[in-house]
């Protein structure tokens, strides 16, 4: 297959083949779907958030990799940057209008398994 074929294919109407190495919507899903894109998507649901308003709310993640997933999802177009030229700079993050479609499922999901766990318990652990 030659390369640019699978975008070509997407601007003509046909659909991207997701199961191929080369296609580009796959490297979205893998960003989404990384173990921190789906947080920050859903943390950025309702609100514009600052990098350590982020950083904060979503426990467990270093800065370096809220910072690695930051990147990866600006880049992909589901989340804008805006950053206020002062000292030190103020970084604020959100949804683009690509990011909130591909958050609405994520949020439904996230939605739906919280209401059927029992309150303060945790699914069984696999192994």
């Amino acid at each position: 297959m030659e390369e640019g074929a699978q975008l070509t294919q997407a601007e003509a109407g046909t659909p991207y083949e997701v199961l191929h190495t080369d296609c580009p919507a796959r490297d979205v899903v893998d960003h989404v779907t990384s173990r921190w894109g789906i947080w920050v998507l859903i943390s950025l649901r309702n609100n514009d958030l600052r990098f350590f308003e982020l950083r904060d709310g979503i426990q467990g993640i270093s800065g370096k990799m809220l910072a690695q997933t930051l990147r990866a999802l600006v880049q992909d177009g589901l989340v804008w940057r805006e950053v206020e030229p002062t000292t030190p700079p103020q970084v604020t993050y959100g949804l683009s209008e690509f990011g909130q479609d591909v958050a609405e499922p994520l949020t439904d999901l996230f939605d739906r398994i919280t209401r059927r766990l029992p309150p303060g318990q945790r699914p069984p652990r696999q192994g």
